[in-house]
C-alpha cells in the first residue's frame, strides 16, 4: 500500500492515525511514531498538518517535539535501518571498519544516510547495550553480534537477494 505518491503526502492516512490515537496533545508522541512507521520518516507536510489538526498544538510545537527526540527522523529512512554501534567496547573491537564498509557499499557521504534505492539507511549510534557482543550491528531491530566486514557483507548480500526474489 502506497502512502506517498510523487512526493505528495497521503493526508487521509495521517487523519486515520490521528483518529486512531485520539486528537489530543497528550497523544502527540504516539501519533508521530505511527506516522514515522507509515512513511519511514516524518515528512514536513505531515508535521505541519498534525499541528493544525490537534487543539493546543501548533506546527512549530510538533516540529520541536519531532526534532527533540532522537527516535524521530525528518529524512527518509531505508526499508532496512542499519545501526552500527560505536560505543567504547564496539569501537575497540572494530566497529568502524564495518561502518566504513557499509557507507562505501551504499555510496553514502557525509550528510547522506540512505542508499539511492531507498533500501538501506546506515547510522552510527553511541551504544546499543550489547557490549559483551561487540562489535554489534542492529538491522530493523535484529542484533548481529561480533560483526566483521566479511560477516556484514554476507548479511547485506542475503537481504538484497531476498529483496530481488520478492
Amino acid at each position: 500500500m502506497s502512502t506517498q505518491t510523487s512526493g505528495v503526502i497521503n493526508f487521509k492516512k495521517v487523519d486515520d492515525i490521528i483518529n486512531s490515537c485520539g486528537a489530543k496533545k497528550s497523544n502527540l508522541i504516539a501519533i508521530l511514531q505511527k506516522v514515522q512507521d507509515e512513511f519511514r520518516y516524518l515528512p514536513q507536510d505531515a508535521i505541519t498538518y498534525i499541528g493544525t489538526k490537534i487543539d493546543e498544538l501548533s506546527p512549530a510545537t510538533v516540529y520541536g517535539v519531532a526534532t527533540f527526540y532522537a527516535q524521530f527522523s525528518l529524512e527518509p529512512k531505508g526499508k532496512y535501518e542499519v545501526k552500527c554501534c560505536d560505543g567504547t567496547a564496539c569501537h575497540v573491537r572494530g566497529s568502524m571498519p564495518v561502518y566504513t564498509y557499509l557507507t562505501q557499499r551504499f555510496n553514502l557521504q557525509e550528510g547522506k544516510y540512505t542508499s539511492d534505492d531507498g533500501l538501506f539507511s546506515v547510522e552510527t549510534v553511541s551504544c546499543l547495550g550489547a557490549c559483551g557482543l561487540a562489535p554489534v550491528v542492529v538491522i530493523n531491530g535484529k542484533v548481529y553480534p561480533q560483526m566483521t566486514t566479511d560477516a556484514i557483507k554476507i548479511i547485506i548480500d542475503t537481504i538484497i537477494a531476498e529483496e530481488n526474489e520478492g
